[in-house]
């Protein structure tokens, strides 16, 4: 009988040191679940504002068509938003170009060096959630993004202004 209440003994023993462990596991796969499923600002950015090679641009559909599909019109019409149809090197490395102040007033805005083909989409007067409807324009614009992180990528489209001639 002695035996026996030794080896209940040592399985609690074993079971109080293995179950915070369990919970900490459980804790930790909780943690790493709820990262995977939260958007980055910088994949935020690249869902709604790239759109590297598209040629489809010039079709008069094309803002209602990717509002859409890239979910900014869900709960809600978006009414302005730019999609950019460059390279994704390119808009990154604008990081690394002009430094310039944000409309908000923080200093981690960059400008481009050169026009880049771009895409505004703006909600026409009158439509309302969930009917979004989007005037299409196509423009040739230096970009103006801000930046964050490391590595230091747009997390945030800020402008986009004139090409001076």
């Amino acid at each position: 009988m002695l035996l026996r209440g030794s080896e209940a003994t040592m399985a609690q023993e074993k079971s109080l040191i293995l179950f915070p462990l369990l919970v900490l596991v459980l804790l930790v796969l909780g943690c790493v679940q709820l990262s995977l499923g939260k958007e980055s600002p910088a994949m935020k950015f690249e869902r709604q504002h790239m759109d590297s090679g598209s040629t489809s641009s010039s079709n008069s559909t094309y803002c209602n068509q990717m509002m859409k599909r890239r979910n900014m019109t869900q709960g809600w019409c978006k009414p302005v938003n730019t999609f950019v149809h460059e390279p994704l090197a390119d808009v990154q490395a604008i990081c690394l170009q002009k430094n310039i102040t944000c409309k908000n007033g923080q200093s981690n805005c960059y400008q481009s060096s050169s026009s880049m083909h771009i895409t505004d989409c703006r909600l026409t007067s009158g439509s309302k959630y969930p009917n979004c409807a989007y005037r299409t324009s196509q423009k040739e614009r230096h970009i103006i993004v801000a930046c964050e992180g490391n590595p230091y990528v747009p997390v945030h489209f800020d402008a986009s202004v004139e090409v001076s001639t």
